[in-house]
């Protein structure tokens, strides 16, 4: 039985406790936002590089200013530590500056070689805006994950229309507002950055609504409906959706760092991290030192809401249900939790769930196939670096992944071969506080990118531009071309690429 009601409620995951209500935006008021999107749009595309810059900075320090309340938000609607709150929005901050800061000289026109046939037209290449973005946002990094597409997106020339996550519609309001009050010291109002807030059929709307492109961060199940809903004005689709990360560890290792990285990959957040560490493959020679270390980090940790806790409960109130379902699965197919760190299934009670490392676990367990969203991992020995390549590469996922060795060569050889979209070598999610870096998966993971040089052109449209600068050799778009013309281009041609190409031969013969 379906339950329809005009408003949203957004819940403090820990306490049960009602934050604040919001509408549920139908199809109506996400085209009448969309609309405005697009007179806003051409304001906002006319002050140009200096003047979205300047606003996108004073947006950034605005945020600065107040970041132990955007902290103190996000902390009560999402549950996550404060001091991860806030470690949250600071990233969000770089990447802002970033964006407003490079902008122009990433998206700038400029010259390209026009080529011998061509040697009569200048040829240019320039990145226009597309108009109205929409930015569909996720749960787990409610600040983070938006603004790796809204910023960018605003860097470009485009105005946004964002619909949040109906869990953290709260931190989505006051992003919005904050970006609102930044424009407001200039003394100007347009509805550049709009919120939109509903569940699914807001989403649905928003996707339908005819936008110039949707930014969506979700399960691959959801960008599959955002797909088919954009589908129909061939809105195409940035999509960000998840992933079962792995981390590698070599014989070489420094273990210490490598299982602190693994702590903090797999537990931070109650895990749930889009590029979080889900999978460890470890080197048979150093297996059970690296899981003695491991659980050493891991069996101190606590969740809870309180300021010593170490990782907060579920946002979502049905992801402890995965997690329970995903353990249950490993367990019964022979795994077994390691250590302090767990006893098994018991260990999820809602809204939290301790830490838990599980051993033994088949690779075609869910708990190592299937993304899990929790306080979880796996860890299974390896001959070496080779097999774990192999291993981390079966699944369906390809987003972030990690490489402990000491050896160089070995660790980007490693990192190159990992069908991911980034990969950290000697640490975790580094590529994440790096805002050059582009941010993005393969597979199951989604494509398209977001953040650095690549999410800003990924917000724009490329546009090609020939100037005959004077009159051609040969000119052969034309009804007076002769036939002597073609047989001058026929012969240019024939020796400018006719020559049989030969492979060049060593002094050895080979």
């Amino acid at each position: 039985m379906l339950y329809w009601s005009a408003m949203l409620e957004t819940i403090n995951p820990a306490t049960g406790e009602v934050l604040a209500t919001f509408p549920l935006h139908g199809r109506r008021e996400v085209d009448a936002a969309v609309a405005e999107g697009r007179e806003a749009a051409v304001w906002w595309a006319g002050l140009g590089w200096a003047g979205r810059r300047i606003r996108l900075l004073a947006w950034k320090s605005h945020l600065t200013r107040y970041l132990d309340r955007f902290a103190q938000l996000v902390h009560t609607e999402t549950g996550k530590p404060l001091d991860d709150a806030k470690l949250e929005v600071i990233l969000a901050i770089l990447h802002i500056d970033w964006a407003a800061k490079h902008a122009r000289g990433v998206l700038r026109p400029r010259r390209v070689r026009s080529g011998l046939a061509a040697i009569h037209q200048a040829a240019t290449v320039e990145y226009q805006p597309l108009g109205v973005v929409g930015v569909i946002g996720p749960w787990n990094y409610p600040v983070f994950t938006p603004v790796g597409s809204i910023a960018y997106a605003l860097a470009a020339g485009n105005a946004v229309v964002f619909k949040p996550s109906e869990l953290t519609p709260a931190t989505g309001d006051a992003l919005v507002r904050s970006f609102g009050e930044a424009l407001g010291i200039f003394g100007e109002y347009h509805p550049v950055l709009q919120l939109v807030t509903g569940g699914g059929s807001t989403g649905e709307a928003l996707a339908r609504s005819g936008v110039a492109k949707i930014a969506f961060t979700g399960s691959a199940a959801t960008a599959r409906k955002v797909m088919a809903a954009a589908a129909d004005t061939l809105t195409p689709v940035v999509a960000e959706c998840g992933g079962k990360d792995a981390l590698l560890v070599a014989a070489d290792a420094d273990l210490d760092a490598a299982a602190d990285a693994a702590a903090w990959g797999a537990m931070s957040n109650a895990g749930q991290t889009c590029i979080g560490i889900e999978r460890v493959y470890v080197a048979d020679a150093v297996y059970h030192t690296f899981l003695e270390r491991l659980t050493q980090r891991i069996s101190g940790l606590r969740p809870g809401f309180d300021p010593a806790a170490s990782y907060g409960p579920m946002t979502s109130p049905a992801q402890g249900e995965i997690v329970a379902k995903h353990v249950a699965d490993a367990l019964a197919r022979g795994g077994r939790p390691w250590g302090q760190a767990a006893e098994g299934a018991e260990e999820v009670a809602a809204p939290y769930v301790r830490a838990i490392v599980l051993t033994d676990v088949p690779q075609h367990s869910t708990a190592v196939t299937e993304e899990t969203f929790g306080p979880t991992v796996t860890v299974t020995p390896v001959v070496n670096l080779a097999e774990a390549v192999s291993f981390a590469n079966a699944g369906r996922y390809g987003l972030g992944s990690a490489v402990f060795t000491k050896d160089r060569s070995a660790a980007m050889a490693a990192a190159r071969s990992l069908r991911t979209g980034m990969t950290s070598v000697n640490s975790v999610v580094g590529f994440a506080v790096v805002p050059a870096l582009p941010f993005g998966g393969v597979g199951e993971s989604g494509f398209g990118r977001i953040h650095g040089a690549d999410g800003l052109r990924e917000f724009t449209r490329a546009k090609s531009i020939t100037r005959q600068r004077m009159r051609p050799l040969i000119n052969l778009t034309s009804f007076g071309r002769t036939d002597r013309d073609m047989r001058r281009l026929v012969t240019f041609v024939t020796l400018l690429h006719g020559r049989l190409y030969r492979p060049r031969r060593s002094r050895w013969g080979r």
